[in-house]
C-alpha cells in the first residue's frame, strides 16, 4: 500500500507536497495519513479532494483516508462540509463528527461543482453573506458584492466550459495578523480535468510549437488573454478575474499541470511563475482578498 502524508498545515502552498507523493504512488491501493494535520484552509482542502480523486480514478476503488478524531482540524472539516463530499472519494477511516454549528467567517463551504445550476445555486447561495462579509469583514464597496458575484461565476464556469471533469469551490475568511495584519477572504476552485493546456491546445498549440506546455498555456490565457474561442470576445474570465482582483489589492494564482501562474501584488512573495512542478491535473485556481484599509482622518 502507498502511504501518502499529509502535510500538518495543508493549503494551496502545500499542496504540491502532497501531489509530489502522489505522483510517485502507482496502481495499487493508497492511504492518506491525515494523522498530523492540524490546519487547512479552502485551497487544502479542495486540494486533498482532488488527490483523493485522483487516486480512486487512478486505482478503481476509494483510497483511504486517516484524519486523528476528535481533533480541531477534524471537527473544522466537518464545518466545512468535507465529509458530505468525501463519502463519494475516500474510504473515511474516522467517523465524521456531526456538523452541529455554523460560522460567519465562512462565507461558502465545500461545494461540488458540476453542472450550470450548481454555479447559479453557489452564486445565490452567498450572496447575502457575501455582502456582509465584504463590507463589514473587508470594507468594501456595497458595488463589491455584485463584482465578487461574477469573479465567483466565472471561477466556476471555467470547470464546466474547460474541464470535463468533477470540481469544487469554497471561500472564507481568515486573519492575518502575523503575514499582512489584516483579514484576507480566501476564494479556492480547483477540477481534476484536462487543464489549461489541453484545453487551449486544439485552438493554439500550433502556433507555440516546440514552446507549448503547461507554463506556456497558462502564460497565454493568464496574460495575453488566450482562449479555446475562435471568435474574439469570448472566454474572457480569468483576464477579467485577474484585472479585479488587482484593483482589490489581491492575489490571484492559477496552477495547472506542472506550472503555477501568479499575479502578486506587494505584500505577497509568491513567484509570478513555476515550471516543473509536481504534475497534476486540472486546474487549481486561488485568490487572497485582503480588507481594505479605511483611512479614518
Amino acid at each position: 500500500m502507498q502511504i501518502i502524508p499529509v502535510p500538518g498545515t495543508l493549503d494551496a502552498a502545500s499542496f504540491d507536497q502532497l501531489a509530489k507523493e502522489l505522483a510517485k504512488s502507482g496502481e495499487g491501493k493508497v492511504l492518506f495519513d491525515g494523522r498530523h494535520l492540524r490546519w487547512v484552509d479552502p485551497g487544502g482542502i479542495i486540494g486533498l479532494l482532488a488527490a483523493g480523486t485522483v487516486a480512486r480514478d487512478r486505482q478503481g476503488t476509494p483510497p483511504k483516508l486517516q484524519l486523528l478524531e476528535g481533533a480541531d482540524v477534524t471537527k473544522y472539516l466537518a464545518r466545512m462540509r468535507f465529509f458530505e463530499v468525501a463519502e463519494s472519494v475516500f474510504d473515511l477511516e474516522v467517523r465524521p463528527p456531526r456538523r452541529s454549528w455554523s460560522s460567519s467567517d465562512v462565507l461558502l463551504e465545500i461545494t461540488p461543482i458540476n453542472t450550470n445550476p450548481d454555479i447559479h445555486a453557489v452564486v445565490d447561495r452567498v450572496q447575502q453573506q457575501a455582502g456582509a462579509i465584504l463590507s463589514k469583514t473587508l470594507n468594501y464597496p456595497a458595488s463589491a458584492v455584485v463584482q465578487f458575484s461574477v469573479i465567483l461565476s466565472e471561477v466556476c464556469q471555467n470547470i464546466i466550459e474547460h474541464a470535463e471533469a468533477p470540481g469544487w469551490v469554497s471561500a472564507q475568511t481568515y486573519t492575518w495578523a502575523k503575514r499582512l495584519g489584516r483579514q484576507v477572504l480566501i476564494l479556492s476552485v480547483a477540477d481534476v480535468g484536462k487543464g489549461f493546456r489541453g484545453s487551449l491546445a486544439d485552438t493554439h498549440a500550433t502556433r507555440f510549437g516546440n514552446r507549448w506546455g503547461d507554463a506556456t498555456a497558462l502564460e497565454a490565457a493568464f496574460i495575453h488573454g488566450l482562449t479555446r474561442f475562435p471568435d474574439s470576445g469570448r472566454g474572457q474570465g480569468i483576464q477579467q478575474i485577474r484585472k479585479q482582483v488587482r484593483r482589490w489589492e489581491g492575489a490571484i494564482s492559477i496552477r495547472s499541470g506542472t506550472a503555477r501562474i501568479a499575479d502578486v501584488p506587494s505584500w505577497d512573495d509568491t513567484p509570478p511563475l513555476e515550471e516543473n512542478l509536481p504534475p497534476f491535473p486540472g486546474a487549481q485556481i486561488h485568490i487572497i482578498l485582503p480588507a481594505q484599509v479605511v483611512d479614518h482622518a
